[in-house]
Formats: C-alpha cells, structure tokens, sequence
C-alpha cells in the first residue's frame, strides 16, 4: 500500500445517491463551499452528489443543543457546497461510516442534523439500515397559499408541498420522461413558497402502494435517489391513494423505487416516517492538501 499524506476520505452510496466522507471528529477543519464543491466535482475532485463531514456534535455550535442526545453531528453540504438540512440516504451512509469505523455497533443509534435528532437502526447482519425521518410537514393538496406548480419545457403540473427537514415539490406524471433532462432546475412557482430553494420530485405508480420517481435536488441537479425526497413522496401518494395513518389507525408502507434502487418507507400513525435501504462504503483514501487549498 502506498502512503500518501493528506486528509482521510471515504466514498459511499445509499441506492447510488453518493457521497464524500469526510471524518472530523473535533471539528478542525475548514471547509467552505468552493472546497466542497471541488471535492464533489466528478472530473477535478472525487465526485459526490453531496459531502458528509462526520463531526462530534460537541465540536460543532450547529450541534450544541442536541450534545445530550446524540454524540455525532451529521454536517451535510450538496454537491454545489451549499448547507443543506438533512439528507436521507446520507444519514444511512453517516451511520454505515460510524459503524465501520468502530464508533457504533449494532442497534438503535440517535444522530444529529440540522433537522433534529433522527434514530437510526444498524442492524446486526449488515443489511438494510431505518432512519427515523420525523413527521412530515404536508401543505393542502392545492399546494399551499395560492397553489404551487412545476414546469419543465413542454410540460406544466400543480405540486403538492413537503417538508421532510428540507423542502420538497412533488408532481404525478403519466411518464418519467416527461421531466426531460432535468440538466436544469425545474421552474418552480411562486418563488416564494420555497425561499431556500427546493427539491422537485416526479412521480408515477407502479402499483398498489408502490411508486417511482425521480428527483432534481437543489444544489446537485438530478441524482440516481433522495431519501428525504423519497418519504416526501410516500407521503403525497398515500393522501392521495386515501391513506392517512393519523386517521386511520394503521402504519402503512409503500415500495419507492428511485433510479440507484429501492427503498420502502412507513408513516406510522403517530406521524413518524421510518425509511429502510441500503448503504455502502465503497473506497477510502486520503485527499491532497492541495485540493483543499
């Protein structure tokens, strides 16, 4: 093996929706955004749609509040540099990472994010890892306010607000293809429901409680899944297939099918959202301090 010096990095995927890790745990390291997005760059840096930065929490001010509950801060960035709130199938990746590096074991495992504390589970065979995604923030079917719609060249639909942490626009479409490339940002409107930007999901049914989408996420364009993104649409679809746990009484599940795989997702009837799948570790390294200048 060759030793190079340099900064730790690790490379990992839930459902091919990738990241750079990067282990931090007393918070030294300076990492503003042009840095990260050189390090997400998939031709000049080590690729990612986003960065994860593992952080004790009592390292980091974000964190502070959540010292109590949680040891590890999850410092999540998309792929452009810019902070995001929480990120789904990173919260996966983050808890694979602590488990490979010895720093949790198998079992109930609570993390910090900019969107509270989530529980994750590790179970012990190494297979799928639960987040607890916390409730979601559902706006009324006409969108909210005034009514809010996606378009893309060709193509105009009403969308259905969610929070998961983060925001989210979802559409139901006949045909996936009907996105286009989604190179470019959907239009979004009005501007002002989604101050911060927003992640526009497009989806169609596959079949009783199983659906498919696919995603443009703010800051990193369209990626092969997006966890938040997923529970979001399990979440419109069940309203609009009838479902609703809080009023029902019974969990239900629906299959989500994102282009890197599947994830299967759970509102409870207390209003938490549980998502299952997968997550690796693919490669480890250390990057040249050059990069990070």
């Amino acid at each position: 093996m060759i030793s190079t010096p340099g900064v730790p990095f690790l490379k990992g995927h839930g459902t091919e929706n990738d990241f750079v890790i990067i282990p931090d745990p007393d918070g030294r390291l300076d990492l503003p955004p042009e840095t990260v997005a050189r390090l997400c760059d998939r031709r000049a840096g080590i690729g990612g749609d986003g960065l994860l930065r593992v952080v004790r929490s009592a390292a980091h001010p974000e964190a502070a509040s959540m010292v109590a509950e949680a040891e590890w801060f999850m410092d999540y960035r998309n792929g452009d540099g810019s902070v995001a709130e929480m990120c789904g199938n990173g919260t996966r990746v983050f808890a694979r990472y602590l488990e490979r590096a010895g720093l949790a074991g198998a079992g109930e495992l609570p993390l910090a994010t900019r969107a509270g504390v989530r529980r994750v589970h590790i179970p012990e065979d190494g297979g799928d890892i639960t987040v607890g995604m916390g409730a979601a923030e559902l706006a009324a079917p006409d969108g909210g306010g005034g009514g809010i719609t996606v378009s893309v060249p060709g193509h105009t639909w009403p969308a259905r607000k969610v929070g998961m942490g983060n925001p989210h626009a979802v559409v139901f479409v006949q045909d996936l293809a009907e996105a286009g490339s989604l190179h470019e940002a959907p239009q979004v409107l009005p501007a002002v429901a989604y101050p911060d930007g927003v992640n526009v999901e497009f989806v169609v049914a596959r079949g009783p409680r199983h659906v498919a989408l696919r995603v443009h996420e703010r800051g990193a364009g369209e990626t092969r899944s997006c966890g938040t993104g997923a529970c979001a649409v399990m979440v419109a679809a069940a309203r609009r297939d009838g479902a609703d746990p809080h009023r029902d009484g019974a969990a239900v599940t629906y299959t989500v099918e994102v282009p890197g795989g599947r994830l299967e997702i759970t509102e409870r009837p207390d209003g938490e959202i549980e998502m299952a799948g997968p997550a690796e570790i693919v490669a480890e390294g250390a990057i040249d301090p050059a990069l990070l200048s």
